[in-house]
């Protein structure tokens, strides 16, 4: 009998403890749940497709998945607003390696797209290296090459005609951008034609301030050739103007090609009295890209951006026929655009 109190005592203090102990299981259940829900939340605020409300486990389950939204190019439009007929057909792409690009059959979509004039971008080749199935071609006798003096297999753009300009031109006459091969300039009878390879501000923004003195200087270059006749501006500029000209702005302001500074740079391009021909047709076209990086199957999610323009002088904009983005053909991370214009 003189146990008994004891034991009664132990046996509370027990069951205390056991409670004690299970409430702070609770306790703990309680707050990890909280801390779930909330990331869940966060998750779903900064979801950039995220509807109103999270749905179900079920709902989720039995949700078809969505596909890529592709652009589709419209049918070629050759007329004018003015009337006219498209008189000159051109066509620039990105090749990122020209002998590479050739293996890959491009020179193949060029014949069938048949452009009087086609502009390549980092072709990446000295012009002694260059492959014959593109030197002798005979749909263009009149072929002109830039390529970096300082680093082999760097840069470099080319341009291929059916008919000989007046008067062709290398680099735009500073030795700090010129030695790198990034332009050729064509004078033909009613209009320059530009191609240009824009430097890339490179990762983590090591050439951003380069790239500032490019964007000026090549502005004034521009600037003076509208003053003589007008002009034709392609190639790879290596500037996503807006929002709607990638497809993911919010996480890339700080990245080469979409920063303030680029972006600005482009602005006043377009303020010195120069035209995108591609926003002036089609202002409101989104996901429609020229450039995909070959990682995460980016371009089959058509994950873009648009780097590769046709600018004009504003005095050519009644000409104006069509901008194209042909971006069903392969061979690069970049896609050809062609320009009908009349001229």
């Amino acid at each position: 009998m003189m146990n008994w109190p004891i034991f009664t005592y132990s046996a509370r203090v027990v069951l205390c403890v056991r409670v004690v102990c299970l409430r702070g299981v609770l306790a703990v259940r309680v707050s990890s749940g909280m801390k779930r829900g909330k990331k869940a939340e966060e998750a779903a605020a900064e979801g950039e497709n995220d509807t109103a409300s999270a749905p179900s486990k079920k709902a989720k389950a039995a949700k078809e998945p969505e596909g890529p939204i592709l652009y589709d190019d419209p049918p070629d439009k050759t007329t004018s607003k003015d009337g006219r007929n498209a008189n000159m057909k051109i066509t620039s792409w990105n090749v990122d390696g020209l002998r590479a690009w050739v293996k890959k059959k491009g020179l193949d979509w060029v014949r069938e797209e048949d452009p009087d004039i086609l502009c390549l971008q980092e072709t990446k080749c000295a012009e002694k290296a260059l492959p014959a199935e593109i030197t002798s071609m005979p749909e263009y006798p009149h072929k002109y090459w830039a390529a970096s003096g300082d680093k082999e297999g760097y840069s470099g753009v080319a341009m291929l005609c059916k008919t000989e300009p007046i008067k062709v031109t290398y680099g735009i006459g500073k030795e700090e951008h010129d030695k790198e091969g990034r332009v050729i300039t064509a004078e033909f009878p009613s209009f320059y034609l530009v191609t240009a390879y824009v430097p890339n501000a490179s990762r983590g923004l090591v050439r951003l301030d380069y790239r500032k003195t490019w964007d000026v200087d090549f502005r004034a270059y521009l600037s003076e050739l509208d003053m003589q006749k007008p002009l034709v501006l392609c190639g790879d500029l290596n500037v996503a103007h807006q929002e709607i000209d990638l497809k993911n702005p919010k996480g890339n302001k700080k990245n080469a090609g979409f920063t303030p500074e680029e972006r600005e740079g482009f602005s006043q391009l377009l303020a010195a009295g120069f035209v995108d021909s591609f926003r002036e047709l089609y202002p409101e076209q989104t996901n429609a890209y020229t450039f995909w990086t070959y990682m995460m199957n980016a371009r089959s999610k058509n994950v873009g951006w648009r780097l590769d323009y046709f600018v004009l002088s504003s005095s050519l904009l009644p000409g104006l026929c069509d901008s194209k983005i042909r971006n069903k053909a392969m061979g690069s991370d970049h896609c050809p655009i062609t320009l009908h214009i009349a001229v």
